[in-house]
C-alpha cells in the first residue's frame, strides 16, 4: 500500500517513513511541495487543521492522503503554543525561536508540566482531483515536561527541552526507535496503520 504524506517538514516525513517502513507500507512527501499554495491553518483545534492540511494537499496526489497537526501544550501556559508551536515565535519562526520564546514564557515558573499532541487525517481520495472523504482522525499524547535548557542534538522543534521521564532523558537525547516507540505522532500513526489492516 502507498499513502502520501502532506507535510514539509523533513523530521516528520522521516519519523512516519521509519513507522511505515515495519508495517510494509510505502510513505511518499507530496511532489514539489515547496512550489504548492500553502494550505491556511486557521483551525482552532489539532484535528481541525489536520483536516484541512489533508482536504488542500489531496488535490495534488493521485492517491490516499494523510496529513497531521502536532504541537506542544504547556499546562501552566494556558495550553500555549498548541495550534501555533510551529509559529509561536511568529511567522518564519525557526526551531532555536520557539524554544527561546518558550523558556522565557517559563522563566519563573516551577510546573513544567507539558504533553507532545499529534492528530492524523486520513483522506481516501475520490475519483475527482481535489476531492476526497476523511475517512478517519488519529489522536494521541505523550506526558512529560519542559526542563530549564535544551539537551541533547537529536529530533527537532522542542524536543531538546521536553523531557520523557520514563526514558530520563529529552527526546533530543533518545534514539529515532526510542522515541517512535512512545511519541504522539508514533502512536497516532500505528493507530492509522492499524484501522487501514483492519
Amino acid at each position: 500500500m502507498k499513502l502520501w504524506c502532506a507535510t514539509g517538514n523533513a523530521g516528520k516525513l522521516r519519523e512516519f517513513r521509519r513507522a511505515a517502513a515495519q508495517a510494509g507500507i510505502d510513505i511518499d512527501g507530496i511532489p514539489n511541495f515547496r512550489d504548492i499554495p500553502e494550505c491556511i491553518e486557521d483551525g482552532v483545534t489539532f484535528t481541525e487543521n489536520a483536516i484541512l492540511k489533508a482536504r488542500h494537499y489531496a488535490a495534488y496526489v493521485p492517491g490516499p492522503v494523510f496529513a497531521d497537526d502536532s504541537g506542544l501544550v504547556v499546562d501552566a501556559l494556558d495550553g500555549a503554543p498548541g495550534v501555533y508551536s510551529a509559529r509561536f515565535a511568529g511567522p518564519g519562526a525557526t526551531d532555536e525561536d520557539n524554544n527561546r520564546l518558550l523558556l522565557e514564557r517559563l522563566r519563573d515558573i516551577n510546573d513544567r508540566r507539558a504533553r507532545f499532541v499529534c492528530v492524523i487525517a486520513l483522506l481516501d481520495r475520490g475519483q475527482i482531483p481535489g476531492h476526497g472523504q476523511i475517512k478517519a482522525t488519529f489522536e494521541a499524547s505523550v506526558e512529560g515536561e519542559i526542563l530549564r535548557a535544551p539537551r541533547g542534538p537529536g529530533g527537532f522543534g522542542y524536543d531538546p527541552l521536553f523531557y520523557y521521564a520514563p526514558y530520563s532523558c529529552t527526546f533530543g537525547e533518545a534514539s529515532e526507535e526510542q522515541k517512535l516507540a512512545v511519541s504522539h505522532r508514533g502512536q497516532a500513526f500505528r493507530k492509522m496503520l492499524a484501522s487501514l489492516a483492519a
